[in-house]
Protein backbone atom coordinates (compact mmCIF):
# COMPACT_ATOMS: atom_id res chain seq x y z
CA UNK A 1 0.00 0.00 0.00
CA UNK A 2 1.13 3.68 -0.88
CA UNK A 3 0.03 7.03 0.30
CA UNK A 4 -1.46 9.32 -1.68
CA UNK A 5 -0.74 13.45 -2.06
CA UNK A 6 -4.05 13.30 0.60
CA UNK A 7 -2.62 11.05 2.77
CA UNK A 8 -5.09 8.41 1.96
CA UNK A 9 -4.08 4.73 1.66
CA UNK A 10 -4.13 3.59 -1.95
CA UNK A 11 -3.06 0.52 -3.75
CA UNK A 12 -0.21 -0.15 -5.53
CA UNK A 13 -1.82 -0.62 -8.84
CA UNK A 14 -0.62 -0.11 -12.19
CA UNK A 15 -3.78 1.16 -13.21
CA UNK A 16 -5.42 4.10 -11.96
CA UNK A 17 -8.73 3.39 -13.45
CA UNK A 18 -10.43 -0.19 -13.71
CA UNK A 19 -14.05 -1.02 -15.00
CA UNK A 20 -15.12 -4.69 -14.25
CA UNK A 21 -18.58 -5.46 -16.25
CA UNK A 22 -20.20 -2.05 -15.22
CA UNK A 23 -24.04 -2.41 -15.46
CA UNK A 24 -26.32 0.61 -15.67
CA UNK A 25 -30.35 0.63 -16.30
CA UNK A 26 -31.88 3.75 -16.72
CA UNK A 27 -35.73 3.31 -16.04
CA UNK A 28 -38.69 5.82 -16.91
CA UNK A 29 -42.13 5.41 -17.98
CA UNK A 30 -41.39 4.97 -21.31
CA UNK A 31 -39.90 1.62 -20.14
CA UNK A 32 -36.42 0.78 -19.11
CA UNK A 33 -32.87 1.57 -21.35
CA UNK A 34 -29.41 -0.23 -20.50
CA UNK A 35 -27.09 2.36 -21.30
CA UNK A 36 -24.07 -0.04 -20.12
CA UNK A 37 -24.07 -3.53 -20.72
CA UNK A 38 -21.07 -5.26 -19.12
CA UNK A 39 -18.62 -2.51 -19.83
CA UNK A 40 -14.59 -3.18 -19.24
CA UNK A 41 -12.01 -0.62 -19.15
CA UNK A 42 -8.20 0.23 -17.97
CA UNK A 43 -6.84 3.09 -18.00
CA UNK A 44 -3.06 3.19 -17.15
CA UNK A 45 -1.31 5.66 -14.34
CA UNK A 46 -0.12 8.97 -16.27
CA UNK A 47 -1.95 7.69 -19.42
CA UNK A 48 -4.47 9.14 -21.56
CA UNK A 49 -7.40 7.07 -22.73
CA UNK A 50 -9.81 8.08 -24.67
CA UNK A 51 -13.74 6.64 -25.06
CA UNK A 52 -14.65 7.02 -28.09
CA UNK A 53 -18.11 6.67 -29.50
CA UNK A 54 -21.52 8.37 -30.39
CA UNK A 55 -24.32 9.92 -28.43
CA UNK A 56 -25.72 7.19 -26.41
CA UNK A 57 -23.62 4.92 -26.64
CA UNK A 58 -22.50 4.97 -22.69
CA UNK A 59 -19.77 7.19 -22.82
CA UNK A 60 -21.02 10.10 -20.22
CA UNK A 61 -22.57 7.59 -18.00
CA UNK A 62 -19.29 5.76 -17.44
CA UNK A 63 -17.44 9.12 -16.50
CA UNK A 64 -20.63 9.69 -14.15
CA UNK A 65 -20.16 6.29 -12.88
CA UNK A 66 -16.20 6.44 -12.17
CA UNK A 67 -16.56 10.23 -11.29
CA UNK A 68 -19.14 8.85 -7.94
CA UNK A 69 -22.20 10.91 -9.46
CA UNK A 70 -24.07 7.38 -10.25
CA UNK A 71 -23.72 3.97 -9.09
CA UNK A 72 -23.72 0.97 -11.10
CA UNK A 73 -26.37 -1.68 -11.24
CA UNK A 74 -23.87 -4.11 -11.21
CA UNK A 75 -20.43 -4.83 -11.51
CA UNK A 76 -17.10 -2.61 -9.44
CA UNK A 77 -14.65 -0.09 -10.49
CA UNK A 78 -11.37 1.60 -8.63
CA UNK A 79 -10.11 5.07 -9.26
CA UNK A 80 -6.47 5.57 -7.98
CA UNK A 81 -7.16 1.92 -5.86
CA UNK A 82 -10.61 3.30 -4.14
CA UNK A 83 -13.70 1.70 -4.94
CA UNK A 84 -15.85 4.10 -6.39
CA UNK A 85 -19.24 3.15 -4.83
CA UNK A 86 -17.47 2.01 -0.88
CA UNK A 87 -15.33 4.63 -0.86
CA UNK A 88 -16.45 7.58 -2.82
CA UNK A 89 -15.32 10.44 -0.40
CA UNK A 90 -11.95 9.16 -0.65
CA UNK A 91 -11.85 8.80 -5.05
CA UNK A 92 -13.39 12.89 -5.31
CA UNK A 93 -10.67 14.09 -2.98
CA UNK A 94 -8.36 12.77 -6.18
CA UNK A 95 -10.08 13.59 -9.25
CA UNK A 96 -11.20 16.69 -11.21
CA UNK A 97 -14.31 16.44 -13.63
CA UNK A 98 -15.04 18.86 -16.56
CA UNK A 99 -18.38 17.59 -18.37
CA UNK A 100 -20.21 18.68 -21.56
CA UNK A 101 -21.51 21.91 -20.35
CA UNK A 102 -19.30 24.35 -18.16
CA UNK A 103 -20.31 23.93 -14.41
CA UNK A 104 -19.15 27.68 -13.41
CA UNK A 105 -21.52 30.41 -11.42
CA UNK A 106 -22.66 32.92 -14.43
CA UNK A 107 -23.04 35.44 -12.15
CA UNK A 108 -19.71 35.45 -10.16
CA UNK A 109 -16.70 36.26 -12.02
CA UNK A 110 -13.69 34.25 -13.29
CA UNK A 111 -11.64 34.63 -10.48
CA UNK A 112 -14.27 34.37 -7.81
CA UNK A 113 -15.35 30.82 -9.75
CA UNK A 114 -12.42 29.71 -9.32
CA UNK A 115 -11.72 30.60 -5.72
CA UNK A 116 -14.63 29.02 -4.67
CA UNK A 117 -13.81 25.90 -6.45
CA UNK A 118 -10.68 25.91 -4.30
CA UNK A 119 -12.45 26.09 -1.66
CA UNK A 120 -14.64 23.30 -2.12
CA UNK A 121 -11.53 21.31 -2.65
CA UNK A 122 -10.79 22.27 0.88
CA UNK A 123 -7.61 24.88 -0.08
CA UNK A 124 -7.20 27.44 2.48
CA UNK A 125 -8.05 30.79 1.42
CA UNK A 126 -5.04 32.10 0.55
CA UNK A 127 -4.11 28.87 -1.07
CA UNK A 128 -7.00 29.39 -2.97
CA UNK A 129 -6.65 33.06 -3.79
CA UNK A 130 -3.07 31.80 -5.06
CA UNK A 131 -3.92 28.81 -7.40
CA UNK A 132 -7.06 30.91 -9.26
CA UNK A 133 -4.35 33.09 -9.81
CA UNK A 134 -1.93 30.67 -11.46
CA UNK A 135 -5.14 29.25 -13.01
CA UNK A 136 -5.98 31.96 -14.89
CA UNK A 137 -2.92 32.79 -16.46
CA UNK A 138 -2.14 29.12 -17.14
CA UNK A 139 -5.59 29.26 -19.51
CA UNK A 140 -5.12 32.33 -20.69
CA UNK A 141 -8.09 34.15 -18.65
CA UNK A 142 -5.75 37.05 -16.54
CA UNK A 143 -7.17 39.80 -18.36
CA UNK A 144 -10.99 38.76 -18.00
CA UNK A 145 -10.33 37.12 -14.42
CA UNK A 146 -12.73 40.21 -13.17
CA UNK A 147 -15.06 40.10 -15.36
CA UNK A 148 -18.65 38.40 -14.69
CA UNK A 149 -18.86 34.79 -16.66
CA UNK A 150 -21.69 35.53 -18.42
CA UNK A 151 -19.81 38.01 -20.30
CA UNK A 152 -17.35 34.91 -21.41
CA UNK A 153 -17.45 33.38 -24.99
CA UNK A 154 -18.22 29.85 -25.35
CA UNK A 155 -14.47 28.74 -25.56
CA UNK A 156 -13.92 31.15 -22.43
CA UNK A 157 -16.20 29.41 -20.37
CA UNK A 158 -14.99 25.69 -21.17
CA UNK A 159 -11.36 26.99 -19.91
CA UNK A 160 -12.48 28.05 -17.08
CA UNK A 161 -14.55 25.24 -16.30
CA UNK A 162 -11.52 22.81 -17.07
CA UNK A 163 -9.38 25.04 -14.63
CA UNK A 164 -11.82 25.25 -11.83
CA UNK A 165 -11.69 21.25 -12.36
CA UNK A 166 -8.22 21.36 -11.78
CA UNK A 167 -8.03 23.69 -8.47
CA UNK A 168 -7.24 20.27 -6.06
CA UNK A 169 -4.40 19.29 -8.53
CA UNK A 170 -6.55 15.80 -9.04
CA UNK A 171 -4.26 12.55 -9.90
CA UNK A 172 -7.25 11.75 -12.16
CA UNK A 173 -9.08 13.97 -14.48
CA UNK A 174 -12.32 13.60 -16.32
CA UNK A 175 -13.15 15.33 -19.55
CA UNK A 176 -16.57 14.49 -21.01
CA UNK A 177 -16.52 15.73 -24.41
CA UNK A 178 -14.65 19.09 -23.29
CA UNK A 179 -14.45 20.41 -26.71
CA UNK A 180 -17.97 20.04 -28.20
CA UNK A 181 -19.67 23.27 -29.23
CA UNK A 182 -16.21 24.35 -29.91
CA UNK A 183 -14.76 26.39 -32.91
CA UNK A 184 -12.13 25.18 -34.15
CA UNK A 185 -9.81 27.69 -33.00
CA UNK A 186 -10.72 27.04 -29.38
CA UNK A 187 -10.51 23.68 -30.03
CA UNK A 188 -6.84 24.21 -30.61
CA UNK A 189 -6.19 25.85 -27.70
CA UNK A 190 -8.08 23.27 -25.31
CA UNK A 191 -5.93 20.65 -27.32
CA UNK A 192 -2.88 22.66 -25.78
CA UNK A 193 -3.72 22.54 -22.53
CA UNK A 194 -4.79 19.20 -22.48
CA UNK A 195 -1.35 17.80 -23.57
CA UNK A 196 0.11 20.46 -21.04
CA UNK A 197 -1.48 18.66 -18.24
CA UNK A 198 -0.63 15.04 -19.62
CA UNK A 199 2.61 16.42 -19.78
CA UNK A 200 2.68 16.87 -15.94
CA UNK A 201 1.63 13.41 -15.17
CA UNK A 202 -2.10 14.04 -15.14
CA UNK A 203 -4.09 10.36 -15.58
CA UNK A 204 -6.99 11.24 -18.10
CA UNK A 205 -9.62 9.93 -19.32
CA UNK A 206 -11.33 11.38 -22.18
CA UNK A 207 -14.35 11.10 -23.72
CA UNK A 208 -15.46 12.21 -27.19
CA UNK A 209 -17.04 11.61 -30.47
CA UNK A 210 -14.16 13.30 -32.80
CA UNK A 211 -11.50 10.62 -34.01
CA UNK A 212 -9.30 13.05 -35.02
CA UNK A 213 -9.32 14.71 -30.88
CA UNK A 214 -8.74 10.94 -29.80
CA UNK A 215 -5.94 10.84 -32.33
CA UNK A 216 -4.18 13.98 -31.45
CA UNK A 217 -4.75 13.81 -27.28
CA UNK A 218 -4.95 9.46 -26.33
CA UNK A 219 -1.90 6.81 -26.19
CA UNK A 220 -4.89 4.28 -26.48
CA UNK A 221 -8.71 4.35 -27.85
CA UNK A 222 -11.49 2.20 -26.13
CA UNK A 223 -14.45 2.37 -28.70
CA UNK A 224 -18.09 2.05 -26.65
CA UNK A 225 -21.41 1.56 -28.38
CA UNK A 226 -24.58 0.09 -26.68
CA UNK A 227 -23.04 0.35 -23.50
CA UNK A 228 -19.62 -2.16 -24.07
CA UNK A 229 -16.20 -1.82 -25.30
CA UNK A 230 -16.35 -2.83 -28.62
CA UNK A 231 -12.75 -2.55 -29.72
CA UNK A 232 -9.53 -1.02 -28.17
CA UNK A 233 -6.01 0.14 -29.40
CA UNK A 234 -4.21 3.34 -30.54
CA UNK A 235 -5.61 5.71 -33.19
CA UNK A 236 -3.75 3.64 -36.05
CA UNK A 237 -4.75 0.25 -35.15
CA UNK A 238 -8.28 1.29 -35.33
CA UNK A 239 -7.90 2.93 -38.38
CA UNK A 240 -6.06 0.16 -39.83
CA UNK A 241 -9.47 -2.41 -38.98
CA UNK A 242 -11.08 0.08 -41.78
CA UNK A 243 -8.65 -0.25 -44.35
CA UNK A 244 -6.21 2.41 -43.79
CA UNK A 245 -6.14 5.35 -46.49
CA UNK A 246 -8.38 5.76 -49.31
CA UNK A 247 -8.53 7.40 -52.43
CA UNK A 248 -12.23 8.72 -53.35
CA UNK A 249 -12.45 9.74 -57.07
CA UNK A 250 -15.78 11.74 -58.69
CA UNK A 251 -15.98 10.66 -62.00
CA UNK A 252 -17.76 13.83 -64.64
CA UNK A 253 -18.68 11.53 -66.87
CA UNK A 254 -21.12 8.40 -65.79
CA UNK A 255 -19.79 6.30 -69.23
CA UNK A 256 -16.77 6.51 -67.76
CA UNK A 257 -17.10 4.50 -64.33
CA UNK A 258 -16.50 1.06 -65.55
CA UNK A 259 -12.88 2.17 -67.32
CA UNK A 260 -12.52 4.30 -64.01
CA UNK A 261 -13.00 1.29 -61.85
CA UNK A 262 -10.65 -0.93 -63.57
CA UNK A 263 -7.86 1.63 -63.34
CA UNK A 264 -8.58 2.31 -59.35
CA UNK A 265 -8.85 -1.70 -59.34
CA UNK A 266 -5.52 -1.94 -60.61
CA UNK A 267 -3.56 1.07 -58.32
CA UNK A 268 -5.42 -0.02 -55.20
CA UNK A 269 -5.08 -2.52 -52.60
CA UNK A 270 -8.25 -3.98 -52.02
CA UNK A 271 -12.02 -4.36 -53.81
CA UNK A 272 -13.03 -0.83 -55.69
CA UNK A 273 -16.39 0.23 -54.42
CA UNK A 274 -19.12 2.20 -56.49
CA UNK A 275 -21.72 4.87 -55.75
CA UNK A 276 -23.39 5.10 -58.93
CA UNK A 277 -25.79 8.01 -57.38
CA UNK A 278 -22.64 10.47 -56.87
CA UNK A 279 -20.55 8.47 -59.50
CA UNK A 280 -17.62 8.01 -56.40
CA UNK A 281 -15.30 5.90 -56.78
CA UNK A 282 -13.13 4.56 -53.51
CA UNK A 283 -9.85 2.32 -53.02
CA UNK A 284 -7.84 1.43 -50.36
CA UNK A 285 -4.23 1.98 -50.97
CA UNK A 286 -0.93 2.12 -49.17
CA UNK A 287 1.83 4.49 -50.26
CA UNK A 288 -0.43 7.92 -49.45
CA UNK A 289 0.54 10.51 -51.85
CA UNK A 290 2.64 9.10 -53.91
CA UNK A 291 -0.34 6.50 -54.98
CA UNK A 292 -2.51 9.13 -55.37
CA UNK A 293 -0.04 10.89 -57.89
CA UNK A 294 -0.36 7.54 -59.54
CA UNK A 295 -4.05 7.33 -59.96
CA UNK A 296 -4.24 10.71 -61.57
CA UNK A 297 -1.89 9.87 -64.04
CA UNK A 298 -3.39 6.82 -64.98
CA UNK A 299 -6.66 8.68 -64.86
CA UNK A 300 -5.24 11.22 -67.52
CA UNK A 301 -3.87 8.85 -69.74
CA UNK A 302 -7.25 6.93 -70.26
CA UNK A 303 -9.03 10.34 -70.90
CA UNK A 304 -11.05 10.58 -67.99
CA UNK A 305 -12.50 13.17 -66.45
CA UNK A 306 -13.28 14.02 -62.72
CA UNK A 307 -14.58 16.42 -60.69
CA UNK A 308 -13.18 15.46 -57.73
CA UNK A 309 -9.82 13.76 -56.25
CA UNK A 310 -8.49 13.25 -52.76
CA UNK A 311 -6.40 11.00 -50.36
CA UNK A 312 -8.29 10.32 -46.87
CA UNK A 313 -7.97 8.74 -43.57
CA UNK A 314 -10.65 6.42 -41.95
CA UNK A 315 -13.04 8.61 -40.01
CA UNK A 316 -15.38 7.85 -37.23
CA UNK A 317 -18.25 7.15 -39.20
CA UNK A 318 -15.84 4.62 -41.02
CA UNK A 319 -14.78 3.19 -37.72
CA UNK A 320 -17.94 2.68 -36.37
CA UNK A 321 -19.54 1.40 -39.79
CA UNK A 322 -16.52 -1.19 -39.92
CA UNK A 323 -17.60 -2.08 -35.90
CA UNK A 324 -20.99 -1.61 -35.63
CA UNK A 325 -22.91 -1.67 -38.97
CA UNK A 326 -24.22 1.81 -37.99
CA UNK A 327 -22.69 5.36 -38.48
CA UNK A 328 -21.84 7.57 -35.14
CA UNK A 329 -24.97 9.68 -35.48
CA UNK A 330 -26.79 10.77 -32.52
CA UNK A 331 -30.02 8.18 -31.76
CA UNK A 332 -33.27 8.93 -31.02
CA UNK A 333 -33.28 7.41 -27.78
CA UNK A 334 -30.65 8.73 -26.06
CA UNK A 335 -29.93 8.12 -22.95
CA UNK A 336 -27.24 10.60 -22.14
CA UNK A 337 -28.77 13.45 -23.17
CA UNK A 338 -29.89 14.15 -19.64
CA UNK A 339 -29.52 17.50 -17.73
CA UNK A 340 -25.92 17.89 -17.27
CA UNK A 341 -24.86 17.38 -13.71
CA UNK A 342 -23.13 19.51 -11.53
CA UNK A 343 -19.10 18.57 -10.75
CA UNK A 344 -19.16 16.85 -7.39
CA UNK A 345 -16.25 17.06 -5.27
CA UNK A 346 -15.36 15.92 -1.80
Amino acid sequence: MALSPNGLARSDNAHAIEAEQLVKTYRSRAGAVKALDGLNLTVAQGSVLGLLGPNGAGKTTTVRILATLLRPDAGRATVAGFDVVRQSQQVRSLIGLSGQYAAVDENLTGRENLVMFGRLYQLPSTEAQRRADELLEQFVLTEAANRIVKTYSGGMRRRLDLASALSGRPQVLFLDEPTTGLDPRSRLGMWDVIRELVRGGTTLLLTTQYLEEADELAHSIAVVDAGRIIASGTADELKSQVGGERIEVVIHERSSMARAREILARDGDGPCTVDEHTRRLTVPVRGGAQRLVQVVRDLDEAAIAIDDIGLRRPTLDDVFLALTGHAAEQRANDTEAAPAVARSVG
